[in-house]
């Protein structure tokens, strides 16, 4: 017996020059889309950096705020280590609005996350602003909240300014 080589009606398949031609439409397609998912993944990579920074440098403002006995209200945190005076300490007040900053309620890293000193929001060059706010809901009870933002987003003014606000509750006597 010899194999049937001829093949039924309807069972007709790709040629190989159908399924080569196919393949570089793909690959037209698929270059053509390239640049863009490049651009995406850029931008996302560098938003995530930038949020995962000010959640960062949030936390560390609001534990040296914590460091702070309930009722000192002059150390100056503008600085680290705290100078012991010419501060705000936990006194009541500031703001949780990067764009109105209170004075002694603000400081301002360069994008390394040093502190630089005497900075402000019209001269020096910062990329890291952090401002904080003390209230008191209740008595023996003060809420710190500290905001961290970056001065510009990622990819030249593209998406949302990355921004975090971490908070705590201190009691005296602690």
């Amino acid at each position: 017996m010899t194999p049937n080589t001829t093949r039924p009606a309807g069972t007709a398949g790709f040629t190989l020059i159908e399924t080569i031609f196919a393949l570089v439409i793909l690959a037209v397609v698929a270059a053509g889309v390239m640049p863009l998912a490049v651009v995406a993944v850029k931008a996302t990579e560098n938003q995530g950096h930038l949020a995962a920074r000010t959640t960062e440098y949030a936390q560390d403002k609001l534990e040296q705020l914590m460091a702070l006995s309930y009722g000192d209200n002059a150390t100056d945190t503008r600085v680290f280590p705290s100078n012991a005076a010419g501060g705000t300490g936990l006194t009541i007040g500031g703001s949780d609005d990067p764009a109105a900053p209170v004075d002694q309620y603000v400081d301002y890293l360069d994008q390394n996350g040093k502190l630089i000193d005497g900075a402000d929001d019209a001269g020096t060059e910062w990329f890291y602003k952090r401002v904080w706010v003390i209230s008191s809901p209740r008595a023996f009870l003060k809420r710190i909240s500290v905001t961290a933002t970056v001065r510009v987003s990622a990819q030249g003014g593209i998406g949302e300014v990355p921004h975090s606000t971490v908070s705590a509750l201190k009691t005296d006597p602690f």
